[in-house]
């Protein structure tokens, strides 16, 4: 194990379940049920990730959700903890629309939004989804929206 592992498994990231959903196909023999767990894990220092991870039971879907998830951690510019510009986006049937907001003024946004960009360490932004009220879509959305910020210069 070299110097780069050791870094990646000393920091602390906080680790957020988002949704779990109970999956049941049909089959001849019956149903085949399985679960679905939406994990956001982030470091409070502009690092965020997500991850969508399915097993026969709960813990096993969260575990692959959350190995997912820090593999994948995305990288945020943050201004005066809050965002650099305003985004709109359009993912799927979501319309993202987050903006800067002054000192003291929190998270007003809805759903998963706040969760990930408060594990990202932000804490001053004004935002809205609208089309859809899928957790997923949306989580997506967001991440979308955030890969698309700029710093500023």
């Amino acid at each position: 194990m070299n110097n780069s592992d050791t870094t990646l498994f000393s920091e602390k990231l906080e680790e957020r379940v988002l949704l779990i959903r109970r999956v049941s196909k049909k089959t001849t023999g019956g149903n085949y049920v399985t679960f679905s767990a939406l994990v956001a894990v982030g470091d409070g220092k502009n690092r965020v990730g997500i991850g969508l991870g399915r097993g026969l039971e709960v813990p096993q879907a969260i575990n692959k959700a959350l190995n997912y998830a820090k593999k994948h951690l995305l990288t945020i510019p943050v201004t005066n903890s809050s965002l650099p510009h305003q985004i709109k986006l359009k993912y799927k049937a979501a319309l993202v629309l987050l903006k800067p907001a002054p000192l003291g003024t929190g998270l007003k946004v809805g759903s998963v939004a706040r969760v990930i960009l408060d594990l990202a360490g932000i804490h001053n932004v004004s935002g809205k989804i609208i089309g859809s009220r899928n957790q997923v879509v949306n989580t997506y959305a967001i991440v979308e929206a955030l890969k698309l910020l700029r710093p500023r210069k």
